[in-house]
């Protein structure tokens, strides 16, 4: 009896005494539990009762008895001290016949029925205990008495905590897994109501070929990349067949590779395989003929190469294109060609199979713990520096190297350049000091991972200012080993093919210069479902950071200005811009909306006088 009616017990929780506990509680967890049932009530009435009779009314010996039990085990239910006197007389019974030395065996069983009954009631000491320090894991008060769980309610909670601490092969807690809402800043644009069409009409190919097109693709990647769709393209309009095309080996880069080095060549044909025919060479009766060699007019419309093309094409029954960038009209084309160009941009220009597994990975490296990352197109490279005629935080001697490969470059045509006007006009890929602070303003911490798509960045000190805001910076020459990039290493093209993917897989893809890789990887996020791409307004941009760095303007004012300008540039779906000439107007391939993307509420969308379609 001392143990359960001991300090423990009436100081604590209404129980028996029972074990240690390894929960902490709070004095608010006591105090929610220490009234039981009512006794304090009965306490008050009988303290008036006893004080209006001076102290000297007299009750039965059961009722005294009743009320002395009340008074020493005030903490404990009605129905736990008639237990504990049931077990007081079954005691006090049992010695009492052993001692009498009747009935032995009867004796015997009593005892052991006594110790069974001991038990159960420790048991259901322990519990209590347990569950009333667990208290806010479930246990109800009802009508001022503590109600257990049930055995269903116990196991619930003892799978949940199973659950909880079941591990994955990182020993990692699934409760760490759980989804989280994702910050605004990843957020991609909603574009529900928007959906890709690019499926082949019902009139296919043309049962004899006019004649063989060879292609000689020239530029960078991107450049040759979208100029092969427009040759497709074309091969339809002129029911030709296409030759396998050859790559440029003599751009800035002097990449060797050719076209099956860096695509799956047989799915390009077997993609297409409705649509045109395509050869991996010229007929052995026309292998040595001499082609008749023609640069295509840029910005052409279909009629062109329907008439003068065509008629070409007829009597020489060979082609040579020297040029494919830029051959074809973004706009006033028949939806059938639209959609084509798509098909094979999108699906048919797959990269090699070893280009893309090592493209996965690297995607798969920078979502470590499934953490987010931008890329980068920080076009602050040598040639497109040397190009444009921009110097903006270069050393004088940079900037000289630059005039110097600006004027050695025959087809550049712009030599005399001013670079302070030509950034003010938004003519320059941003500084990575810029590029540091426009995703600063825009609100990425400088935790985010982030993957740099470009080659070498120019100027010997120019990426310390962005690595001092953003450490966690990659490239594909940093998460490849030696071992990986060996097959790639001397091959510029592939290299960039590898930074296609990585870009277009990308949380955020951010561009500093209207590439064509930019325009490239932007074209194809849209089609995929509208990923989020950033275009920073350069020209307002320059303004707000050259105020920024006069003092005129505080680094709260420039966040605010800069969110708030772009807050319609983050590749949200809009109808393609056309504009005064086809030279000035927006890229087909950088947004393929309308001609390969539809919208769901508006299956109907009227082109405008500048949209119309050539017939």
């Amino acid at each position: 009896m001392s143990a359960a009616a001991g300090p423990n017990s009436c100081n604590g929780s209404p129980r028996l005494a029972a074990g240690p506990t390894t929960t902490r509680r709070r004095v608010t967890d006591f105090m929610d539990v220490e009234k039981p049932s009512n006794f304090s009530d009965f306490a008050d009435e009988e303290d008036e009762n006893d004080n209006g009779n001076n102290g000297h009314h007299h009750h039965h010996p059961f009722i005294r008895y009743l009320l002395l039990r009340r008074k020493l085990f005030f903490c404990l239910p009605d129905t736990w001290l008639f237990g504990i006197q049931d077990v007081a007389l079954s005691t006090v019974s049992i010695l009492q016949s052993l001692r009498s030395g009747r009935h032995m065996g009867r004796r015997i069983f009593g005892f052991l029925l006594l110790m069974a009954v001991f038990s159960v009631f420790l048991k259901l000491s322990f519990l209590s205990s347990h569950h009333v320090n667990g208290n806010a894991n479930g246990n109800r008060r009802e009508n001022g008495f503590l109600r257990l769980q049930t055995f269903k309610d116990d196991w619930s909670i003892a799978q949940k905590v199973v659950n909880e601490r079941e591990v994955t092969g990182d020993v990692m807690p699934k409760r760490v897994l759980e989804k989280f809402p994702t910050p605004e800043i990843w957020m991609k644009p909603n574009s529900d109501n928007y959906y890709q069409c690019i499926a082949r009409p019902r009139n296919r190919m043309g049962s004899k070929t006019n004649g063989y097109i060879l292609i000689h693709a020239n530029g960078g990647l991107n450049q040759m990349r979208t100029g092969i769709c427009d040759m497709v393209a074309i091969a339809k309009i002129m029911n030709a067949t296409l030759v396998l095309p050859s790559l440029d080996h003599e751009s800035f880069w002097t990449d060797p590779s050719d076209f099956k080095d860096i695509f799956d060549w047989k799915h390009f044909i077997k993609v297409l395989n409705d649509d045109i025919e395509i050869v991996e060479n010229l007929p052995l009766r026309y292998a040595t003929a001499k082609p008749h060699f023609k640069p295509p007019v840029s910005w052409s419309k279909a009629s062109y190469y329907r008439g003068e093309m065509l008629t070409l094409l007829k009597h020489h029954k060979v082609i040579r294109f020297t040029h494919t960038d830029s051959r074809l009209a973004n706009n006033g084309l028949a939806s059938s060609i639209q959609r084509l160009r798509c098909r094979a941009n999108y699906e048919a220009l797959r990269y090699t199979n070893e280009i893309e597994e090592l493209g996965k990975k690297l995607v798969d490296r920078l979502r470590n713990n499934s953490e987010p990352y931008i890329a980068l197109h920080l076009r602050y490279e040598k040639d497109m520096l040397a190009f444009t005629g921009c110097n903006h935080n270069l050393t004088a001697q940079e900037a000289k190297q630059l005039s110097v490969m600006r004027y050695s470059v025959k087809h550049w045509k712009e030599k005399e350049i001013n670079s302070k006007e030509r950034r003010l006009e938004g003519g320059c890929p941003m500084t990575p000091r810029e590029a540091a602070l426009f995703l600063k303003a825009m609100g990425y911490p400088s935790s985010t991972t982030i993957y740099i798509v470009a080659g070498e960045i120019y100027g010997s000190d120019s990426m310390a200012a962005f690595l001092s805001d953003y450490p966690n910076v990659f490239s594909h020459a940093t998460l490849a080993t030696e071992d990986e990039l060996a097959p790639f290493k001397l091959y510029q093209n592939r290299l960039a093919a590898l930074d296609y993917i990585v870009a277009l897989e990308s949380d955020v893809f951010v561009y500093s210069y209207d590439g064509n890789m930019a325009k490239a990887v932007q074209g194809h996020r849209r089609f995929e479902g509208f990923r989020k791409t950033i275009n920073p307004d350069r020209q307002n941009f320059v303004r707000l950071i050259d105020q920024l760095d006069g003092g005129s303007l505080s680094w709260s004012d420039f966040s605010s200005e800069v969110k708030k300008l772009h807050a319609n540039r983050l590749g949200a779906p809009y109808l393609r811009q056309p504009g005064e000439s086809p030279r000035y107007e927006e890229n087909f391939y950088a947004n393929p909306f309308p001609g390969c993307i539809c919208n769901k509420s508006k299956e109907l969308i009227k082109p405008s006088r500048n949209f119309g379609v050539e017939r």
